[in-house]
């Protein structure tokens, strides 16, 4: 690693934040389960994680998940013209295929590209999300060696009388959109049913290059709308003996346009359901029992009939995927915690293209001790899958932590994570001849070694955290673009967080130094992944002044490539954005933001457009439980 890197690094232990610690004094701290698929407060989890509550989206003011969650240590974004373009997300310099996404505990993603749609992932209709970094196959299996981000749905409470809310917001490009949510509950039960929807004029997503050409393939200066439609429902219940049963869903609809000469219009659905029993077979013993599916639907189209020429289908990819876990958690003794369980999940894919294949299935056997013995902790971890193409595979973790007396804590890991080869990777059929895919492809594996130091004193916590991964038989492209397993890659980066509640000062900041770097034995060794910056910043301030409150948000990237041969260079970027809102009535609150107040030019994916200075109104009304 270079040695400016180093040295920067000693900064971030003072420049960035942890956006989960938001407890004052006396209240509870705060618990998450995607680190270790149970229920840990977050200072026993010895992985490094952000959570994001509705208070913090509320205040933040986000019109995107990709709004909420760049900047976030470790968190980049490539997106392809703006709000409602596909949005690809790298974690910890690692691929967008190498986050494993849920909603609500149920697995997210297209089956032929292994990457879920973000775009489309409603904000308003999220009450909390858990990043989880580094890696965590030993729990979930394929996909994480990035890290997990876990997304759940707003609920309703038991016991909670019947309560409505309602977003309403207009802003730049014609946007609007708009949420109304009833949820409620009695004694044992509760509810939450909410639709919403949004819409935008949008912009030229994608510019033309001086030969008239751009990474679109083509030249239309117009502008690119979307519009989507979503609905939630979720419901439980409790017995008197802590018998639980709860089942959410998830449904998104949208229509995109976009610029391409074979195809520049999508209408895409993504649907989520899943269904939870959770009860105690003794005192000691909990044990779980989930089912999902997780549906997503494209059908593509050349030219919109309202854009004066007849609309051609130009294909469809649909997928499918149903999963089931068996989750056993046992108490050994105080303070001593064993987990074991099966998943279960089976990926079906159905496209116009025909896949040679378009079925697999995969079943997972993992187990997790959680010891903790005065000031140490431990945990360990372990998992073997078998899937029904690439055959066995097993993953591991250990993790150990020492907490000092004045709240101090050190901790240190190692992981080994893999991914498996998308069918898109395997089965996609040749186009004009030519073979587009792989079918002896190897999964990718990871091993990732970190430490780390972190501290909650009072009302400030911070935490650095430094880590090295390295990927074997990366999946790269030989000359005539036919994925293959030829490549390395090697990751070096730090992590620094600080953030404090003070007397109405709400202070947020992240920094990351990272160095995604090709270690391939080919012309490409010691280039930069693409995509992937080295340096990742955001500070966010708030001040609330009794029934107003003001904040802004800087969030700045260094210069990335957009390709592997390092020849396309996209230059860094740093935004502003503003924030006021205004508590005018009981319940009701007025909202402003004002994004990239600079109007700062920048693209993320070369030739593709982003938004300049943008505004937003909003009102809110939401009655306190």
């Amino acid at each position: 690693m270079k040695k400016h890197l180093l040295a920067m690094s000693l900064l971030s232990c003072m420049a960035a934040a942890h956006a989960a610690d938001q407890n004052d004094a006396g209240q509870l701290p705060t618990v998450v389960v995607t680190a270790t698929r149970t229920a840990t407060p977050i200072d026993e989890t010895l992985a490094p994680v952000t959570v994001i509550t509705r208070a913090d989206i509320e205040r933040l003011q986000p019109q995107s998940v990709q709004d909420l969650l760049s900047g976030l240590p470790g968190v980049a974004f490539g997106n392809a013209g703006g709000l409602g373009q596909q949005t690809s997300l790298f974690m910890r310099g690692t691929n967008s295929s190498h986050t494993l996404v849920l909603v609500d505990g149920v697995r997210i993603g297209t089956v032929g590209a292994g990457i879920p749609a973000f775009e489309q992932l409603p904000v308003e209709q999220i009450d909390r999300i858990e990043i989880v970094r580094g890696p965590r196959s030993s729990l979930y299996g394929s996909d994480a060696i990035g890290g997990v981000i876990q997304i759940f749905t707003r609920h309703g409470q038991p016991g909670e009388s019947l309560t409505p809310s309602v977003t309403l917001g207009v802003g730049s490009h014609r946007l609007a959109d708009g949420q109304f949510g009833l949820s409620g509950g009695s004694r044992h039960a509760w509810f939450n049913a909410s639709v919403g929807g949004q819409y935008t004029r949008g912009i030229n997503a994608c510019r033309a290059a001086a030969a008239g050409v751009g990474g679109c393939f083509t030249n239309e200066p117009d502008d690119d709308g979307y519009r989507t439609y979503n609905g939630a429902l979720s419901g439980g219940y409790r017995w008197d003996n802590g018998t639980e049963l709860s089942a959410s869903l998830l449904k998104s609809k949208g229509d995109i346009e976009y610029d391409g000469d074979f195809q520049n219009y999508t209408r895409r659905s993504q649907q989520v359901a899943g269904v939870n029993l959770r009860f105690a077979v003794l005192e000691a013993w909990k044990m779980s029992l989930s089912a999902g599916q997780n549906l997503d639907r494209a059908d593509n189209y050349l030219n919109r009939a309202d854009l004066g020429a007849d609309m051609l289908r130009e294909g469809n990819l649909y997928s499918r995927r149903n999963q089931a876990s068996w989750q056993n958690e046992v108490t050994l003794a105080p303070g001593q915690l064993l987990s074991a369980g099966v998943d279960y999940q089976q990926e079906h894919v159905d496209s116009d293209t025909g896949y040679v294949r378009t079925k697999r299935d995969n079943t997972g056997v993992f187990a997790l001790y959680q010891g903790q013995f005065g000031p140490h902790e431990l945990q360990l971890s372990a998992r073997h899958d078998h899937n029904q193409q690439f055959g066995n595979h097993n993953t591991g973790a250990a993790a150990y932590g020492y907490g000092f007396d004045n709240g101090v804590k050190l901790t240190a890991s190692y992981g080994t994570a893999f991914h498996a080869p998308t069918f898109n990777d395997l089965y996609f059929p040749p186009v004009f001849g030519f073979a587009t895919a792989n079918p002896d492809l190897k999964p990718e594996k990871s091993r990732t070694a970190e430490i780390g130091v972190s501290a909650r004193p009072g009302a400030w916590n911070w935490a650095v955290n430094a880590y090295q991964t390295k990927i074997d038989d990366l999946i790269g492209y030989d000359a005539f673009f036919v994925p293959i397993n030829v490549a390395k890659a090697r990751i070096r980066g730090i992590e620094g967080q600080l953030g404090a509640d003070l007397d109405g000062w709400h202070l947020r900041g992240y920094l990351t130094f990272q160095q995604p770097e090709n270690r391939g034995d080919d012309a490409e060794r010691g280039n930069l992944l693409a995509r992937r910056p080295e340096r990742i910043a955001r500070i966010d301030l708030d001040r609330d002044l009794g029934a107003f409150s003001v904040g802004g948000t800087v969030n700045g990237q260094g210069y990335r490539y957009d390709d592997a041969a390092n020849l396309q260079r996209l230059g860094g970027y740093a935004t502003v954005d503003l924030r006021a809102s205004w508590n005018f009535l009981p319940g009701w609150t007025l909202q402003g933001r004002v994004a990239n107040v600079f109007d700062h030019r920048y693209e993320t994916v070369r030739f593709y457009n982003q938004l300049g200075r943008t505004a937003y109104l909003t009102v809110r009304y939401s009655p306190a439980r």
